[in-house]
């Protein structure tokens, strides 16, 4: 096994605070006046700095303490929050990334970032700010504030690692006023000193508005091995001045004290710390193999007991089939991520966008708890990226549009994601102009994708927007127009077994919907035999079973749709599609399937049964064979092809408007 890379451990963390740091920074930029987002940033470039130190990434640590400095003035109210903020300490966590990335390539990138982010406090509403760390005396208490003891004492291997008690000093009296005392109680004779051991402890008194996590914070890094002591005091002392003093100290803690000893954490957040673990994502894929495996193998045990008399056999094998199940269920659920761990990324490209196009954006998302496959969550970034830029540049208007069509002065693009069966819909919609029918239409005649006298549905039409090189857009600008970026669109959600649906009207806006299955590993499959071979049906499409009438059983002298409680719903004769030659069976059976608001039924001479299905992909070589999305294998060790729903479904809905059009031409 590898040892874990330090340097690799810091920069997993570090991008989860800058995260964290980006979208409280977007969060300010909507609700400037929310103070505990403040507090969210300054935690998170407090962890970061400290943990920059640690790990050796010194730029970091230098350009983030700098960061931090200018930032706590914003802490502190006395600059406000405003686009220029926003935007400038956007610039300043970019750098941080680029030092994280590429140390020693960055570091004079900084320097810019730095001035401009100490301008923009300079001049905020309090342009001269206190010195905190010069007061000498705490002064009595202001309305709000709110005393307190801590008393410390650092591991003995404190200083041998670099904690320097300065700096945790001084970054307590940046939370406000305090008075320090040193306890020199335990420092031994001057010839059995330790140099590398702290025998020091500290009382510290702090008058401050801020409350126990921040300081709680100041000691981070620190709280395994140390001992820690918070106490609200509820009536500070006052002295004969006026000015509060410190309480004499006392052997014991009042109840009403935090105590964090040996570890550092506050009674039962130690369940909290253990409750989830960081494991390497290549593990996990592994893991999936082997459950793969695991339930192929299961299959055949099945199979195998299934055929023989012994009753200790089946007995294993349905046990062995229920933990396997389980053991799937299981796998499968530490594989799927919430969908708002990538939905918090668009935010910023929504904010840039805004001003590099000068059009005013809301962006609102919903459905951040529905969950996906990691692996679908980690193809899906580029496709949304190319969606939504193009939703920004083409689809909203400019203010000066939008105001004389009537339309509030202030676009929206809505990225939503909803669970529809066994697959999750992931639509992103604009209020915007819409889609041009006639100009989509002008440019595929140019480009020779359609007839000049061909009739083709508006659906139809907006699917040639995923055409390689297809654009309508009249320039080309920085954010679009190329016609690249909607071809990959279409590739990647191809590549994924899923679809694409675009809605659209005139004036009113458009909304493109990605229809994607819920993973990429192990369905549950229904499994059909055509002729002499047999298919799987993801069990998740399969709407319900009905045997096909002996009116259309032969042939049906042009009838192919049934009808299902008053519903029309096309067929489509697996055997002809496939072209088997092998005689059909005398009761055929018709599966109905969907993929959105469309349903076709598939015929097929028998209905095997259910099954876990292990999914395979197919070689490069059947790469662009449609009707099939992979293959499994049985427990016999044959092989069955999955079929893919969406494309069926689709045939059947080309099928079925071809029909209804000749049948209007001979009506004609």
């Amino acid at each position: 096994m590898t040892a874990t890379d330090p340097n690799e451990t810091f920069r997993q963390e570090a991008r989860e605070l800058l995260e964290s740091l980006e979208q409280s920074l977007l969060d300010l930029d909507q609700n400037p006046e929310d103070r505990d987002l403040v507090d969210t940033a300054f935690r998170a470039l407090h962890t970061l700095k400290g943990s920059g130190a640690m790990f050796g990434f010194d730029e970091v640590a230098d350009f983030v303490h700098d960061f931090e400095t200018a930032f706590d003035q914003v802490r502190k109210g006395k600059a406000d929050i405003g686009p220029k903020l926003i935007s400038i300490a956007l610039a300043a966590k970019d750098h941080v990334t680029k030092l994280i990335a590429e140390p020693g390539v960055h570091a004079a990138g900084g320097a810019p970032i730095l001035g401009e982010l100490r301008s923009i406090v300079a001049t905020g509403k309090n342009a001269a700010p206190k010195d905190v760390a010069a007061v000498a005396e705490p002064t009595p208490l202001a309305e709000g504030m709110q005393s307190w003891r801590i008393r410390f004492r650092l591991p003995d291997d404190a200083l041998m690692l670099g904690t320097n008690p300065a700096l945790l000093l001084a970054e307590l009296r940046e939370l406000g006023d305090c008075i320090v005392t040193a306890l020199s109680d335990d420092v031994p004779l001057l010839e059995e000193i330790d140099v590398e051991v702290c025998y020091l402890h500290w009382d510290v008194v702090l008058n401050t508005t801020r409350g126990q996590d921040a300081i709680e914070d100041v000691f981070i890094f620190l709280r395994d091995g140390m001992d820690l002591n918070i106490e609200l005091i509820e009536a500070p002392p006052v002295g004969v001045n006026g000015d509060a003093v410190a309480p004499a100290l006392s052997a014991d803690a009042p109840s009403g004290a935090s105590k964090i000893k040996q570890g550092g954490r506050k009674p039962g957040s130690s369940e909290q710390a253990s409750s989830s673990l960081r494991v390497p994502a290549e593990r996990l894929d592994e893991l999936m193999d082997r459950v793969g495996e695991l339930v192929i193998a299961q299959a055949r045990l099945l199979q195998i007991a299934s055929v023989s008399d012994d009753g200790s056999l089946k007995a294993v094998a349905e046990e062995i089939e229920r933990l396997a199940s389980g053991l799937r269920d299981t796998t499968m659920g530490i594989r799927m991520v919430p969908i708002g761990t990538l939905f918090g990324r668009f935010r910023r490209l929504v904010h840039d966008l805004s001003s590099e196009l000068g059009k005013d954006i809301e962006f609102l998302t919903s459905g951040e708890e529905t969950e996906l496959d990691k692996t679908v969550i980690e193809r899906l970034a580029d496709p949304l990226v190319h969606v939504i830029r193009n939703s920004v540049d083409h689809g909203l208007e400019d203010p000066v549009r939008r105001a004389a069509a009537g339309k509030p002065v202030r676009g929206r693009v809505k990225l939503a994601a909803v669970h529809k069966g066994a697959e999750v819909a992931i639509s992103i919609t604009d209020d915007g102009a819409g889609l041009d029918v006639e100009r989509i239409r002008a440019k595929a005649e140019e480009v020779g994708l359609v007839a000049p006298d061909a009739k083709v549905a508006d659906h139809d039409l907006f699917q040639l927007i995923f055409h390689p090189g297809f654009s309508t857009a009249k320039e080309v600008t920085s954010v679009s127009g190329r016609g690249v970026g909607m071809d990959v669109v279409k590739r990647t959600i191809d590549a994924l077994r899923g679809s694409i649906d675009v809605v659209s009207t005139r004036g009113e806006g458009t909304t493109v919907t990605l229809r994607l299955p819920l993973t990429l590993a192990i369905i549950d499959g229904m499994l059909v035999r055509v002729g002499n071979s047999r298919y799987t049906i993801p069990l998740s499409a399969v709407e319900e079973c009905v045997e096909l009438p002996n009116a259309v059983s032969s042939g049906g002298k042009g009838r192919n749709f049934l009808n299902i409680r008053g519903s029309l719903i096309p067929f489509l004769r697996l055997r002809e599609l496939f072209k088997t030659q092998a005689p059909a069976d005398l009761h055929q059976k018709v599966v109905i399937v969907s993929a959105g608001e469309h349903r076709v039924g598939l015929v097929v001479d028998q209905i095997l049964g259910n099954n876990q299905t292990v999914i395979k992909s197919l070689s490069k070589l059947h790469s662009d064979v449609e009707t099939f999305s992979g293959a499994t294998i049985l427990g016999d060790g044959t092989v069955a092809l999955i079929l893919d729903v969406v494309h069926l479904v689709r045939f059947g809905q080309n099928f079925e408007e071809r029909l209804r059009n000749m049948h209007s031409g001979r009506a004609a």
